[in-house]
Formats: structure tokens, C-alpha cells, sequence
């Protein structure tokens, strides 16, 4: 099989490679449209395994089933599916309290084999954990893509209640940002503002709801919030990107009693400023997101195939997966919003 196989940082080469076998009690997919995300560019430029190559990436995956272990009887060759990178336990403390999103036995998918690559063995434990979703008829594999990385978008809003009437800050327009904006309207914010270094991509995300953008390299990102809130701050403030100043930043955003999200991880060890003590008396909340639980996992999955997602506006490259490395490059200027790799496609 052709994969997209790292030898290294910002070495990765489409190659011939050996087909996986089909796991005992699981099923080999053959993947048919895989998104490529920015946890995914950041592993495939640094060195994410420290000198562990190599390693095939790549966990936004959609497909169909090629093989299927003789014990399963829930799937069939031909099945389309969407398959959820992390299985959940589902039965430890943090599963049955409904915080799925921080299982004590998730299973470690940076390191099995991932998606970009023409099939992938999904293992058991993914088809036991309600980590594996039907496609449709009528939905096509690009969308399906989409409902990994709306995931965690989703579960972040629903965890601090976005909602009718908020004024909401999002700093960063990469895709995530992006996805922000865009859940962020549908779920009634009247106001959304973006910030963001690249005036390239304030552009593209005017089309997701965004009423107000920000280059902050040209003006003071925090004034700009406080003029365009009366002076007041927004509800809601999502640093969705990876700078430990933009995080410092956002608690200045906010509006007293308001809400602060740590959405974008930073580099490893790094450590942001932060003023309690403006934290303290304004009475702001600030929360760390990550993932999504087994039930968010499933509606955002709905949202992203249904008819209220506007899909084609956020898939703007659908490239053969022998063009990863331009979709890379698409991505980090700015000039895409969303790539889709075809591992079985020229």
C-alpha cells in the first residue's frame, strides 16, 4: 500500500509500503478521505517521536470496510465509516461521571499506525468503545472527514455555554478558529470577533459569522476588544492558537464574570503570565480544553454531515495523499482552511 511514511521533521515521503493485516477482533479499513490537522502538521515539522521514525500520522479518517475479523458480526465489507481516533474506557471513573474526555484508559493512538496511508487497522478496543460512527447514504467521505476535528470545537462550547445573545472573542483564524466561529453563530452569539497575525486568513474567516477582525501586529488586540464591547469585554474569549502571549492577552478580554478558554496548546514547558490578581477582581473563569466525551463525540459527528454545517465552505484543498507536503505548505500560509488527503486517489 502507498503511505505517508515521516522519516523525520518536514521529512515525509509517499511510498510503497506493507498492507496491515486485518486485527483479531477488529477490521481493516480502507481509508477514502483523511483530514489533514494542525496537531498533524505540528508532528510532522518538529520532532514529535524524538528520533523514533519511521511513522506513518494522521487520525481524521473516513473509509470503508476492506476485511473484517470472522467474529465480528456489527460490520460488513463495504460499511462505510467514520472512525474516532481515542476509544474510551467507558467504565472508569472519569467515563461513568460523563468526563469521557479524560479516560484513565484511552488508548494511545499518536502511537499506532494512522491514517495517511491507503488502509488502516482499527482495532477492538475502537469498535467496543463507541469510537466507530456509519456514514450515510448521501453523505460523501470529505464531510464525514470533518467530524473529528469539529469534535472538540464542539464539546468546548457546549462546556462553557456559548449561547443566544454572547459576545465571543476567538484568537487565532486557522481552522480551528474557523470551526469556532462558525458553531459560535449557529449557537446564537450575536457578536464574534477574530484575532489574528495574517490578514489573509481574517479575510477567509468573514465568511464563518465573524462581524469583527483584528490584525493584532497593527493594533493593540486588547483596546480593539474593549472598543468594540463599549468598553465592557466579551462573555466568551477562546485563544485558539499556540502562543503563550495570546493566552496572557485573553484574560484582559473578558468582561467581569466572564469566561477565558485555553483551547490552543502550546509548546511543551512553556509557561504563560498571567495576572491573577485582574483575575481575582473581575471574577473571571478560566478553563483548559481538550477533546470531547462519548456523547459530544456523537452529536458534533451529526452536525458536522447535517445540513446546518456549511461543509464546502471549510474543505478548500481535496488533494491525493501523494500531495501531503502541499497541503502542509497550504495550510501554514494561510491560503487553506481545510485539507482533504485521498490516500486510494491520484
Amino acid at each position: 500500500m502507498k503511505a505517508a511514511i515521516m522519516y523525520g521533521p518536514n521529512d515525509i515521503r509517499v511510498e510503497e509500503t506493507e498492507k496491515p493485516a486485518c486485527p483479531k477482533g477488529g477490521l481493516l479499513l480502507k481509508v477514502k478521505a483523511i483530514g489533514l490537522c494542525g496537531s498533524d502538521i505540528r508532528n510532522l515539522t518538529t520532532d514529535s517521536r524524538k528520533g523514533d521514525y519511521p511513522h506513518i500520522y494522521g487520525h481524521e479518517v473516513v473509509g470503508e470496510v476492506a476485511e473484517v475479523s470472522p467474529e465480528i458480526t456489527t460490520y460488513a465489507v463495504g460499511d462505510r465509516l467514520y472512525v474516532y481516533p481515542v476509544e474510551h474506557c467507558l467504565k472508569c471513573e472519569a467515563c461513568r461521571s460523563g468526563h469521557s474526555e479524560n479516560c484513565e484508559n484511552a488508548g494511545d493512538y499518536a502511537n499506532r499506525q494512522g491514517g495517511f496511508a491507503d488502509y488502516l487497522p482499527v482495532p477492538p478496543e475502537q469498535l467496543n468503545a463507541d469510537a466507530v460512527y456509519p456514514i450515510p447514504d448521501g453523505v460523501d467521505y470529505n464531510s464525514a472527514s470533518l467530524g473529528e476535528p469539529l469534535s472538540s470545537v464542539y464539546a468546548c462550547q457546549e462546556n462553557v455555554n456559548v449561547t443566544l445573545g454572547d459576545t465571543v472573542v476567538i484568537i487565532g483564524a486557522g481552522p480551528i478558529g474557523c470551526f469556532h466561529a462558525q458553531l459560535a453563530k449557529i449557537r446564537g452569539a450575536k457578536k464574534i470577533i477574530m484575532i489574528e497575525i495574517n490578514d489573509k486568513r481574517l479575510e477567509t474567516a468573514k465568511q464563518f459569522g465573524v462581524d469583527h477582525t483584528v490584525n493584532s501586529t497593527k493594533e493593540d488586540p486588547i483596546e480593539a476588544v474593549k472598543r468594540l464591547t463599549g468598553g465592557k469585554g466579551a462573555e466568551k474569549v477562546i485563544s485558539a492558537n499556540p502562543s503563550t502571549a495570546a493566552q496572557s492577552q485573553a484574560v484582559f478580554m473578558a468582561k467581569k464574570g466572564g469566561i477565558i478558554v485555553f483551547f490552543g496548546g502550546v509548546p511543551k514547558g512553556a509557561l504563560t503570565e498571567i495576572d491573577s490578581n485582574y483575575i481575582h477582581y473581575n471574577s473571571l473563569w478560566i478553563y483548559g480544553h481538550y477533546g470531547a466525551n462519548s456523547m459530544q463525540v456523537q452529536k458534533s459527528y451529526e452536525l458536522a454531515i447535517s445540513d446546518a454545517f456549511p461543509t464546502e465552505k471549510f474543505i478548500t484543498h481535496v488533494l491525493p495523499l501523494s500531495e501531503i507536503n502541499k497541503g502542509i505548505e497550504l495550510t501554514r500560509t494561510g491560503e487553506a482552511i481545510k485539507v482533504v488527503l485521498l490516500p486510494n486517489e491520484e
